[in-house]
């Protein structure tokens, strides 16, 4: 591993990634390093499956979370750090930030398809049907500013099943984990006018009440592996689970997914967004290293190749993006063109 770095700018903008100190002795990588979500992995690893058989060495796919990934992926430019980040969220304004602050002055935005936040139970299951208040009360912190004292689903709506709260969920540096929060805990938190009112006036405290969830075991961190999320669900019929929908979709034999406020997750409801948790995915490429970064570029040409509606990434379960989005981002492929940072949050 390199162990310094140093970038040197040159003719053209280009940027020289060289090495400083022990490492390759000719401060140079021949594989594409891709770190981040772990919705995206598997068909971040699909693509590169397809991208090695062109005669590529196969990149290296490592599922760290989006925000933990996001964090590497902005420490700087060079041959010790990642190339791509996958993400089940758009880039925030203060990682942006961070990565400009680090060296990385230009990123590539790629959206390249659609996911959502599935919520499910075993196929033994009793049936749950739910809404963004429900879930924001069973397993929030301070549900509308108080300590969270539910202990089953019934004291959190009387039509639910008596049963205890138990419900797994990804990390906190999981992008899945910030599209809960933004897709369905602050929906269900904002059904309270006077919190509602409070992010104009605090933010840090809205976002304290409406997106901490609760650490005395009603919600279980289950980690960045979500298939481990889908066993102790496919096991355990009085659990509930949160992930992304291609884990859903894969194990219908032992999973059952659960309406939100009467919308099931289903690959149409997703890709219509009417079903309340659909998001967008995306990977994000620093653009000064398309040329030292053997194959980058020839690699993102080929998510267009495959995110299409005969895609292999439509078999493995991701929800294709309309046809206009796909001819959007097909052209930032083809152009290299850089993020505009202005819309970000």
């Amino acid at each position: 591993m390199l162990s310094v770095l140093r970038v040197a700018a040159i003719a053209g903008g280009v940027v020289a990634l060289a090495a400083c100190g022990s490492g390759s002795t000719n401060g140079s990588r021949d594989y594409i390093r891709a770190v981040g979500s772990s919705t995206v992995y598997p068909f971040a690893t699909a693509v590169a499956e397809q991208f090695a058989r062109t005669g590529f060495k196969s990149p290296v796919i490592e599922a760290t979370g989006t925000g933990a990934g996001m964090k590497q992926f902005c420490e700087g430019v060079g041959y010790a750090h990642p190339d791509v980040e996958n993400a089940s969220r758009r880039i925030k304004k203060t990682e942006f930030e961070l990565c400009r602050k680090n060296g990385v002055k230009q990123l590539i935005e790629i959206q390249v398809g659609i996911d959502g936040i599935a919520f499910a139970e075993s196929t033994r299951g009793p049936g749950m049907k739910l809404t963004p208040v429900d879930v924001y009360k069973a397993i929030a912190a301070r549900p509308f500013g108080q300590k969270n004292r539910y202990a089953s689903w019934r004291q959190v709506n009387p039509a639910l099943p008596d049963m205890p709260i138990m419900v797994y969920g990804p990390p906190s540096t999981s992008g899945t984990r910030d599209a809960l929060a933004e897709l369905i805990l602050e929906a269900g938190c904002k059904t309270d006018p006077a919190i509602k009112a409070l992010k104009d006036k605090d933010e840090k405290k809205y976002k304290a009440i409406c997106t901490q969830v609760r650490e005395d075991g009603g919600y279980v961190d289950a980690g960045e592996n979500d298939n481990l999320i889908v066993q102790k669900i496919s096991q355990n019929p009085r659990a509930i689970g949160v992930f992304g929908y291609s884990f859903l979709e894969e194990n219908p034999d032992s999973l059952r997914g659960i309406p939100m406020s009467g919308v099931m997750p289903t690959y149409q409801t997703i890709s219509d967004f009417s079903y309340p948790g659909a998001r967008p995915l995306y990977i994000y490429v620093k653009q000064s290293h398309l040329r030292p970064i053997k194959g980058l570029r020839a690699y993102l040409a080929e998510w267009p190749k495959v995110w299409g509606p005969d895609g292999v990434l439509q078999k493995k379960g991701m929800v294709i993006a309309p046809a206009d989005v796909r001819a959007r981002n097909a052209a930032i492929v083809a152009d290299l063109t850089p993020l505009d940072p202005a819309g970000l949050k």
